[in-house]
This record gives C-alpha cells, structure tokens and sequence, in this order.
C-alpha cells in the first residue's frame, strides 16, 4: 500500500514542497524544445503557439518514453539509441468492490496481494486499490487481442481462460469494460549514454522505459536522482564530470534492469506453475534463512536493498552456479551409491540360467 499511496500523491506532494526550496515555475499544456547548442528551452502552448523561451545551465530530460530532449541530444552526441517493443500489449479491466447493504465496498478478493492468473503465454492480474476495488490489467500478445473482435468474444475468452474472475466480477462487469478497451504497447529504450557534455543529462523514461514486470520503473527513475546527487558530490567542481560519472554508472544497470523486467514476465505468466521453479524457490527460502547475509534471493536484491541491478544479476548468476553444482553433485552421488549397492548385490547372486524353448512362446 504506501508503493500506491506515493504514487497517488507525490506529484502532490513535490509541488507542495519544491517551490519553498528553489525558484520553481510551472507551464501547463506546454510543448517543449531544448537548444542544447546554447542550452535553451523553447516551451510552445498546444493551442496559440504562445512561445516561452528561457537560458538553462544544465537541461533535465525527464519528458518520458518518447522524450523530446532525447530526440535533441541525438543530434548532438555519439547517443546508441534503441527503441523495441515486445509483441504483448495490454489492456485494463475493472475489479469492482462488493457492495454492502449499508453502501460501503469491501474487497472480493484479500486485499494486501499482488494477485496472478498465469496462462504461459499471457496474464492477467489484479492490484489493489485504497476504494476496495482492484485493478485488472491482462497482458497478452496482440495476436490474441485482434482474435477479441466483439463483447461475445471477450466473454467467451474469459469463461474458458479466467472462470473465476467471471464469478467474481460479472460478465456485465466484463463487457462494459470491453466497450472501453484501448490496446496499448509495452515499450523498451536503450541508451548508450544519458548525458551531453555539461548540457544535457536524461532521466527516468526518457533514459531507459522498460515494461512494467519487475515493478521498478518508478523506483529506478528515483534512484537516477541519487546516483546523479552522488555524482555531484564526487565532482562539486566539474559538472561534465559530474554528468559523465552519472551516465557510466547508470547505463549499466539500466540495461539489467530492463533484462530483468522481461525475464520477470516469462516468470509470472509461465514459470509459476513450474513445480521445478517452486521447488528452486523453497530452496532458495531456505539458503536465505540459513546465511541471510550471504544467499540473498534475485526478488529481494533487486526491490527491497541498494545494490546496483547488474550485481543482482550477477549474484543471481553465481547462485544458479552453486544450485547447479549442488544438484549435479547429489545426482552423481546418488548414482555413486546405487550402482555400488547393485553390484553389491550382484556378486551375492549366482549366475542368471535361462532355460527356455522358442516353441514355449
């Protein structure tokens, strides 16, 4: 719950905040084009093309996925730059609460879970909301989404893959929200670097969108702030330096993340019916209850402690390593074992006489 409440209210809460601290202004419905030869924002109105000009000493591009400032430091810089959608999309579907007779809603489902309905080659799940409602999002290839052609589709589709989110919701539930499906993509950026010269520096989005699996594109974009603020410290004096130390420690875990973010969905919608996949995760459970300093699970590393993501990975690699190694170990053991207790057993026995006549068969 506070992961939604900060995302409900921090917008809020900066703007509540940021003016006391800095020189702050705010532009609505506003284009915006930086200059980075000179370093200037162009701000054009959508409407009358009223046009706003100002100097900046260092431009932040935090404008999102398709970030305006990116396109111009394209222009500027050696900036590697790719863009790559997955051939999933996804649309958002209504969980209604249950209504009482008094008027309150109270939650059809336990209400402090991320809930999972996994089909191996799409999903649907369910995230709570502070109203006691739920919200569905169903990720799937478009393949399948054009095959949903009409309400009866939907339905039909719904009553065969998902039943019970039809005996918990309602199938008017189902089709009202089919009336307002808009089928968005799921987008990937990559960057080679995040800065041009002291001018220029990106951030959130507009550095590395990732799809949405691992629950990190908003935690990510936060921690560029204290990677970019640590930066500053090491080079209170240079902010070229400053701005080139950022993108070098940044590019590399923005690139893990964005790994782990499509491997995370491969998890959810298949891997969690695996009874291997179980199984490696009670031993993992297990190893971390036994050295909670030292065998540290992927999911924990990666949301809930500092360490940079491509040192999850790492650490993630080496646990896999020492599993592997462990399991091989006591397959070659156990083979060991058996093959000393057959032929133990074998020198006891006298030798196999078979007397048979073909014409017995």
């Amino acid at each position: 719950m506070p992961a939604l409440v900060l995302l409900i209210f921090l917008p809020t809460i900066l703007l509540s905040v940021v003016p006391y601290r800095i020189k702050f202004g705010l532009f609505y419905d506003f284009y915006i084009h930086a200059k980075l030869i000179n370093t200037y924002i162009i701000l054009l109105h959508h409407s009358d093309n009223e046009k706003i000009t100002h100097k900046a000493d260092l431009v932040i591009g935090c404008d999102g996925s398709y970030s305006l400032v990116r396109q111009e430091m394209l222009k500027r810089c050696r900036l590697d730059f790719s863009q790559s959608y997955i051939p999933h999309g996804y649309v958002e579907i209504s969980m209604p609460g249950r209504t009482l007779p008094s008027g309150a809603t109270e939650p059809v489902m336990p209400f402090n879970y991320l809930h999972i309905w996994p089909r191996k080659e799409f999903m649907l799940i369910g995230l709570p909301n502070l109203d006691n409602s739920f919200t569905g999002t169903l990720f799937m290839p478009f393949k399948y989404f054009d095959a949903l052609q009409t309400g009866d589709d939907a339905l039909n589709f719904f009553q065969e893959m998902f039943p019970d989110f039809i005996k918990l919701f309602g199938s008017e539930n189902l089709l009202s929200s089919f009336k307002d499906w808009k089928v968005a993509g799921l987008v990937s950026i990559r960057c080679s670097t995040y800065n041009y010269k002291d001018r220029c520096v990106l951030m959130g989005d507009a550095a590395h969108a990732m799809v949405p699996f691992y629950g990190q594109g908003m935690n990510c974009g936060l921690e560029d702030c204290l990677v970019f603020k640590q930066a500053l410290d090491t080079h209170p004096h240079n902010l070229e330096a400053a701005l080139d130390e950022y993108s070098r420690l940044r590019v590399t875990d923005a690139f893990a993340i964005n790994d782990l973010a499509m491997y995370n969905y491969i998890e959810m919608r298949s891997k969690v019916n695996s009874k291997l996949f179980l199984l490696r995760r009670r031993v993992d459970s297990f190893l971390h209850w036994l050295m909670p300093n030292t065998w540290i699970p992927l999911y924990t590393t990666v949301s809930f402690t500092r360490i940079p993501y491509h040192l999850c990975v790492e650490n993630k690699s080496w646990q896999d390593m020492v599993v592997n190694r462990l399991l091989l170990t006591g397959l070659l053991g156990g083979v060991a074992v058996t093959a000393g207790a057959l032929w133990k057993w074998l020198g006891h026995r006298s030798p196999l006489s078979v007397n048979f006549s073909w014409k017995s068969l």
